[in-house]
C-alpha cells in the first residue's frame, strides 16, 4: 500500500478546468435559443450545467484526498448498488423515459443516469480483479470468462433502457483493461467474432439502429429523416472554416441541429470557433489523456495502474466515438463529450474520475 503522498498533477487540473470552461461557454452559446423558445430563460440549460459544473468540482477535489485503495476495499458494495440502480430504473413509474430510453431516476433536469455511474463502478471494481488475478488473465476459462461475465450482465441491463452507447463505452474500456493485463489476442479474436455477431444482432432487433447505420453510410438519402442530424452536424462544420463564425454566432443552433446543447454541441464549437477552437480542444483531450497514461505509468501498484489505465480509457474512447458521430465518421449514437455537453450525470461522473486519476498522480512515480 503506498504510504508517501506528494502534490496532485497540476497540469491535468489545469487541462480538465480549462475543459469545463469551455464547456459551460459552448453549453450556454449552442443552447441559448432553444432555451429562451422552450423555457422563456436562454440560461435554462446554462444554469442547471453550472450547478452540475460546481458539484463535480466539489467532488473531484473530495475525491482527490480519498487514498485511491478505499475504492478496491469498497469495489463490490459500489457495483452492487450500481446493479441494483439499472435494475431499478427499468420499473415504469421509478425510471423516466427520455427519446425512447429509460435511463433517469429523479425530477426533470435534476436526475441521475445510472449506467453513467456504472462505467466508473465497473472500472474500479474490474481493476481490483485484474490486480490481483493477473496471472489468470491469459486462462480463458479462468480469467478472461469471469473478468467479462460481470461485464456484459451490465451491458444487457444498460440495453434493456436501452442505452447501446453507454453500453458501448463501457465494453470498450474494459477490454482495454483486460488487453493491458495481459489477455491473449486469440481469445480477443473469439471473443471479437462472437461480439460482433452479437452486435449485428443487436442492430438488426431495432429498426431505427438499422437506419442510424444506413444514414451513417448515405445520410442524404433520408435527408429529413435518419440522415438529418448528420447532415446539419456538417452544416454547421463545413462554414466555420478556419476562425469559424464567432462566438455565439452559429446558425445552425436556430433549431436546425436538435438540442445542440447534447451530443452534437462539437458541432456548434466548430461552426462558432472553427478548426482552430476544434483543434484547441483536441489538444486539451490530448493532454488530458497524455497526463492519465503518465500517471498509469507511474502507479506504484497494479490496482493503481488499472484504475487509471480505465479511466484514460473510458475518455478517449467516448470523445473518439463523439467526435466521429459528429463529423460523419461513424453512426448516430446517444454519447456526451466529456466536459462540454450537456448532462449533470455525464459532467459529475468525469470530474469524479479525474479527482480518483488526480489521487493516484500524487503517488505516481514519474
Amino acid at each position: 500500500m503506498p504510504t508517501k503522498r506528494t502534490t496532485p498533477d497540476l497540469i491535468l487540473i489545469i487541462v480538465t478546468l480549462t475543459l469545463l470552461a469551455v464547456g459551460l461557454t459552448m453549453v450556454y452559446s449552442a443552447s441559448a435559443v432553444w432555451a429562451e423558445y422552450k423555457f422563456n430563460d436562454s440560461f435554462f440549460f446554462a444554469k442547471r450545467q453550472m450547478l452540475f459544473a460546481a458539484v463535480g468540482i466539489a467532488a473531484m477535489f473530495f475525491i482527490m484526498n480519498i487514498d485511491y485503495w478505499t475504492w478496491r476495499t469498497w469495489a463490490k458494495v459500489i457495483i452492487i448498488i450500481c446493479f441494483v440502480l439499472l435494475i431499478i430504473v427499468l420499473i415504469p413509474g421509478i425510471g423516466n423515459e427520455r427519446n425512447g430510453s429509460r435511463s433517469w431516476i429523479g425530477v426533470g433536469a435534476f436526475s441521475i443516469q445510472p449506467s453513467e455511474f456504472m462505467k466508473l463502478a465497473m472500472i474500479s471494481f474490474l481493476a481490483k480483479f485484474l490486480s490481483e488475478k493477473q496471472k489468470l488473465i491469459t486462462s480463458f476459462r479462468k480469467g478472461l470468462v469471469p473478468s467479462l461475465g460481470l461485464v456484459f450482465l451490465a451491458f444487457g441491463l444498460i440495453m434493456l433502457q436501452p442505452d447501446l452507447g453507454t453500453g458501448t463505452v463501457m465494453v470498450g474500456t474494459c477490454i482495454v483493461m483486460i488487453f493491458i493485463a495481459g489477455a491473449r489476442i486469440r481469445h480477443f479474436v473469439i471473443l471479437g467474432l462472437i461480439g460482433l455477431s452479437g452486435f449485428v444482432g443487436l442492430v438488426l432487433s431495432a429498426p431505427y439502429r438499422m437506419k442510424r447505420i444506413t444514414s451513417f453510410l448515405d445520410p442524404w438519402e433520408d435527408p429529413l429523416g435518419s440522415g438529418f442530424q448528420i447532415i446539419q452536424s456538417l452544416y454547421a462544420i463545413g462554414p466555420g472554416g478556419l476562425f469559424g463564425l464567432g462566438l455565439g454566432q452559429s446558425r445552425q443552433k436556430f433549431f436546425y441541429l436538435p438540442e445542440p446543447q447534447t451530443d452534437f454541441i462539437f458541432a456548434i464549437l466548430s461552426e462558432e470557433l472553427g478548426f482552430i477552437g476544434g483543434s484547441f480542444v483536441i489538444l486539451l483531450f490530448a493532454l488530458l489523456l497524455w497526463r492519465g497514461i503518465r500517471i498509469a505509468l507511474g502507479a506504484p501498484d497494479l490496482y493503481g495502474s488499472f484504475l487509471a489505465v480505465g479511466i484514460v480509457a473510458m475518455v478517449a474512447i467516448q470523445v473518439m466515438i463523439n467526435i466521429g458521430v459528429v463529423t460523419g465518421l461513424m453512426p448516430v449514437t446517444g454519447i456526451t463529450l466529456p466536459f462540454l455537453s450537456y448532462g449533470g450525470s455525464s459532467l459529475t461522473l468525469m470530474l469524479m474520475a479525474i479527482g480518483v486519476l488526480l489521487n493516484i498522480s500524487r503517488y505516481s512515480r514519474f
